[in-house]
């Protein structure tokens, strides 16, 4: 069943995206060569505490987890794409790092990612950056009331796919509201006119990964969690939180 969203559910659901949005900045501040994801997952714990709200992932466990998620935060490193745990692992000097986070706030949810290079970057993983946020773009841009489910991965594909980019469809976005995931499911490519018709009051989490070798493929490291790309390129992840209203989309995960 999906579930849309009055004004107010909408507006509770924005507090929850400050939130996350507040979180993406101090872990951008403190992501340096040598920090552990682990410290990272401790300042990301701390702005959630301090603002008053739930961490989404902390002990979450659906049917691919291989145990409760331990952390507050996703940090997937260079060729891994989604779920990265926060290890002891210390950032090195260009590494790639997408964070992905979701809080709560009286009892509703926001979920965003974003992508940076640590320290010294390279310009091929700038670009990578760009055109993923760019993805994302084109598929807020689809997500309109009288649209279909299926205009938002088509034109995610269009620019992702264009750059000539590899993307999976089996980790993508979502509903989201008093759950995490919530129905219905948001594809990262799909053939447009296609799906459910898009009404205000739907909120989802719009969430393309790209791998810069060009392919599809991906597995799921030893840690059951970190899924990553099948030829081990380096890969990024953005996403946010977004509302169909009449007026257009409107973006829940920003400051």
């Amino acid at each position: 069943m999906i579930e849309l969203k009055s004004a107010g559910e909408i507006d509770a659901m924005r507090e929850a995206g400050r939130v996350v949005a507040a979180v993406h900045a101090a872990v951008r501040d403190q992501a340096a060569v040598g920090v552990t994801l682990r410290r990272l997952d401790e300042v990301a714990r701390t702005v959630i505490e301090e603002a008053g709200a739930g961490a989404s992932f902390l002990g979450y466990h659906p049917s691919f987890g291989a145990t409760p998620y331990p952390g507050v935060i996703c940090t997937s490193v260079n060729g891994t794409m989604l779920h990265g745990l926060p290890t002891a692992y210390r950032l090195r000097d260009g590494d790639l790092l997408s964070v992905d986070c979701g809080a709560i706030v009286d009892g509703w949810h926001a979920d965003g990612t974003v992508s940076f290079a640590v320290g010294t970057p390279r310009a091929e993983d700038l670009k990578l950056i760009q055109v993923a946020e760019e993805t994302l773009a084109a598929g807020i841009l689809a997500a309109v009331p009288g649209g279909r489910m299926g205009d938002i991965g088509h034109a995610m594909s269009t620019v992702g796919r264009g750059a000539g980019y590899g993307m999976q469809n089996d980790f993508a976005g979502h509903g989201i509201g008093r759950a995490m995931h919530e129905t219905p499911f948001v594809p990262n490519e799909a053939r447009a006119g296609r799906g459910l018709r898009l009404r205000p009051g739907l909120v989802i989490a719009i969430e393309p990964s790209l791998m810069a070798g060009g392919g599809d493929d991906y597995y799921m490291a030893e840690d059951g969690w970190s899924v990553c790309s099948g030829d081990g390129s380096r890969s990024v992840h953005v996403e946010h939180t977004v509302a169909v209203t009449a007026d257009g989309p409107v973006v829940l995960t920003l400051p």
